[in-house]
């Protein structure tokens, strides 16, 4: 096998992130029926504070405030208070994709294993532990905690650096984003697979290493 080290994204990669659920579940514990058209009315804020965060115009912390700030006014409490509870909701109906759980334990048994996110500390911490990922996992990093996001090149030198700096060429990163995982990758010269389930074209400019259209696939191509 080429790689060494196979560094993975986590929602949508590893992780289902049904983000509408998870907001369902948490309104839901605060007595609030949170309809389809209030997840559209908050992901019209929502996504673009996201792509501000990737950019590095605004802090994860900046990012978590303003996407509930309206319901923390209704609600009365703290934006931070509401963001952890959508955390916890989130970890609570989190499973594994399709096919993660076996190309996790035959890659454990043959490269180093890390994982690069965007998303959040508490949510990444509580889904390692319930899924039995933990302890597969050399490194894990977290923008939130490295203050950089992906695609920035910084973020992917941080990770090399925890991993000893292995040589580039024997690592791969694969992920469900063409723009922050695909881009991320080849912003720090390394390999990437794009888990592109949807079969979507890529976008202009960002040609990943390999694609396949499902974890089972990748599976395959390390066999």
């Amino acid at each position: 096998m080429k790689y060494k080290w196979v560094l993975f994204d986590a929602d949508e990669t590893l992780f289902h992130f049904d983000a509408f659920q998870g907001l369902k579940l948490m309104f839901s514990r605060f007595e609030v029926d949170f309809t389809l058209a209030d997840y559209e009315h908050y992901q019209k804020l929502n996504k673009p504070l996201w792509v501000d965060y990737q950019n590095g115009q605004i802090s994860a912390k900046q990012l978590q405030n303003r996407r509930f700030e309206s319901w923390c006014q209704k609600l009365k409490i703290s934006t931070q208070q509401l963001n952890s509870e959508f955390l916890h909701a989130m970890a609570d109906i989190c499973k594994p994709l399709d096919g993660a759980k076996e190309l996790i334990d035959f890659l454990s048994t043959k490269v180093k294993l890390g994982i690069i996110t965007n998303g959040f500390t508490q949510l990444q911490s509580i889904r390692l532990e319930r899924t039995g990922f933990k302890d597969v996992f050399s490194t894990l990093v977290i923008s939130e905690q490295v203050g950089i996001a992906k695609p920035d090149i910084g973020i992917f030198q941080h990770a090399l650096n925890t991993m000893g700096n292995p040589s580039k060429n024997e690592v791969l990163m694969v992920g469900d984003n063409p723009h922050s995982d695909i881009q991320g990758g080849i912003n720090a010269g390394i390999d990437t697979c794009w888990l592109n389930i949807n079969k979507q074209d890529a976008p202009e400019g960002i040609k990943p290493t390999h694609e396949v259209q499902s974890l089972w696939q990748l599976l395959d191509k390390f066999k």
